[in-house]
């Protein structure tokens, strides 16, 4: 049986390194914060291999086309499996995604936020399967997102216990 990192090599995806913050801030709290056999993961957005922030950045619907927020929500879940294999050592330790909340910095009339956030689901289930993958999600818009980024995308995970 392959492992989740195996799965994400076999897809051609490669985990990030962590955000690249602009100079002179800082972020009082952590990426993820493990309470028990849970996993909150805080808000993430899109970034590059090398821990950048991905472009284009703007509001979906008029500088951002709905396939370029796909592809960015996509690389928001491939910023919260880097911020979780740090936090937790490995991936394995997921028993099954149980949340995700997904925002999507919306221009006035774009509706399809559905259809952005997908990116991140289609992603999770291929990398983690139906049964540990599913998870219940609210997709919506928002008027303004940090750093002008199109997608931010926050969740929570079951851990494997410790005794298993």
């Amino acid at each position: 049986m392959s492992t989740i990192e195996d799965r994400l090599h076999a897809l051609g995806y490669v985990l990030p390194e962590p955000l690249q913050l602009p100079p002179g801030l800082a972020l009082p709290f952590p990426w993820v914060r493990v309470v028990g056999n849970r996993a909150c993961i805080s808000g993430h957005g899109p970034t590059n291999a090398d821990g950048s922030l991905a472009q284009p950045l703007g509001k979906v619907g008029s500088q951002v086309s709905q396939e370029q927020a796909f592809v960015a929500a996509r690389l928001a879940a491939l910023a919260i499996l880097g911020s979780l294999k740090r936090e937790l050592g490995s991936l394995e330790r997921i028993a099954c995604w149980t949340r995700v909340f997904g925002m999507v910095n919306s221009a006035p009339g774009f509706n399809r936020q559905p259809a952005v956030i997908n990116g991140f689901s289609e992603l999770i289930l291929a990398v983690f399967g139906e049964e540990r993958g599913a998870h219940a999600r609210s997709a919506v818009g928002m008027a303004e997102l940090p750093f002008n980024i199109p997608v931010e995308i926050e969740g929570e995970v079951e851990l494997v216990p410790p005794d298993a």
